[in-house]
């Protein structure tokens, strides 16, 4: 793939340790500071309940739509960098953590590697990602799969949109 054509990219945040929103904002500015990199779009602040591992506090998750001229793999590895930088500490699977940044599609990509899958293979599962991105890609769809439908097919509870704004993240 070449990387100068600049692709559309939607990226799933979450967190619940330490000030998950300022962790977020500032992953966000660190994307967008990221010479091919650029946030397009952000969504409002969203209270979830913890999904997987049940027994820790509820997170914060966004959804985001950047543009950038990175491949697939590079913008894994800027992304896995950002966490790193913000003192991320991968212990267990859908445990808690201070900040968690998630490849959903990268164009109309599909790519199948170690340590990347896209699209996600589980977004259309999860309505903490489902319900942002909605937010800012109303008819967001993959393979023929609109996220408008799909989103009617998982529990919504307890799910809140705080009064954030989508410009939040600017700090």
């Amino acid at each position: 793939m070449s990387n100068s054509k600049k692709e559309r990219v939607y990226l799933s945040l979450g967190g619940n340790l330490g000030e998950p929103a300022k962790a977020m904002g500032e992953a966000l500015r660190m994307l967008d500071a990221d010479l091919r990199t650029e946030v397009i779009a952000v969504s409002s602040l969203h209270r979830t309940p913890p999904w997987g591992k049940l027994d820790q506090p509820d997170f914060l998750n966004v959804a985001a739509e950047i543009q950038t001229t990175h491949s697939p793999r590079a913008l894994l590895d800027l992304c896995l960098d950002v966490e790193q930088r913000l003192k991320r500490v991968r212990q267990e699977r859908w445990g808690p953590r201070l900040i968690d940044i998630d490849i959903l599609a990268f164009g109309d990509h599909e790519i199948h590697e170690h340590g990347l899958e896209v699209p996600h293979p589980r977004m259309f599962e999860r309505a903490f990602v489902l319900v942002p991105l909605l937010e800012i890609a109303p008819d967001f769809s993959l393979g023929g799969t609109r996220a408008s439908e799909r989103v009617d097919h998982v529990d919504k509870a307890g799910i809140e949109r705080l009064p954030s704004g989508r410009d939040w993240w600017k700090g």
